[in-house]
């Protein structure tokens, strides 16, 4: 997390450093960016960086969350589009990753990422619905939209697990589009095979 001082930086610097950040995690992975790539970009004395940020690891994983952050905002409105249908509304949230990551200008952050998958990449990507990382008002707002009777679930128990086994799900298939380098109609067509066989159970 940023410290204080990054928050109480005018508007327009913190966005001259953010881009900085985001162009030089673009370029290429987090273990091999460079910090003083992004004070040069950011017209900042290097020794201003750790004012604001403990290390780049820190940098990283605040622009990665605010990405989260960006897609869980749509999952709450596609949530309510599908009438609290989990499922449905996390097969619109892998469309929208696979149009995104093939349009968007910072398109390389993201797929390197996901080219780069570390514990906490994933642990930011597979628990955006934890209270850890979404702050416990914007859970609830997730979990009362979602209509438990579309669900073949018991208790809260099973619901949390039904939550982390959609998030993995969603992420490993991101993770073999890249991995792989297949196109986004095998990545769809994979994703919704494993969806499908969620909807109806593995047991007969």
């Amino acid at each position: 997390m940023p410290k204080k001082t990054f928050f109480n930086l005018p508007e327009n610097k913190r966005g001259k450093l953010i881009e900085a950040a985001e162009k030089e995690f673009s370029r290429v992975p987090l273990s091999q960016a460079s910090i003083a790539n992004i004070v040069k970009t950011a017209g900042v004395p290097r020794g201003s960086f750790y004012q604001y940020f403990e290390n780049k690891e820190d940098a990283f994983y605040y622009l990665l969350e605010a990405q989260t952050n960006k897609r869980k905002a749509f999952f709450i409105l596609s949530l309510q589009n599908n009438n609290g249908d989990i499922l449905a509304a996390m097969e619109d949230l892998f469309r929208l990753m696979l149009k995104e990551l093939g349009q968007e200008d910072n398109v390389n952050f993201l797929k390197n990422a996901l080219m780069n998958v570390t514990h906490e990449i994933e642990d930011i990507f597979t628990k955006i619905f934890d209270e850890k990382h979404s702050g416990r008002s914007s859970l609830m707002e997730i979990k009362c939209l979602i209509d438990r009777e579309k669900l073949n679930i018991s208790d809260e128990r099973e619901f949390f697990h039904i939550m982390q086994i959609l998030t993995s799900v969603t992420f490993r298939n991101l993770v073999d589009k890249y991995s792989r380098n297949i196109s986004d109609d095998e990545a769809l067509e994979n994703f919704m095979i494993e969806m499908n066989l969620l909807r109806k159970g593995l047991s007969k």
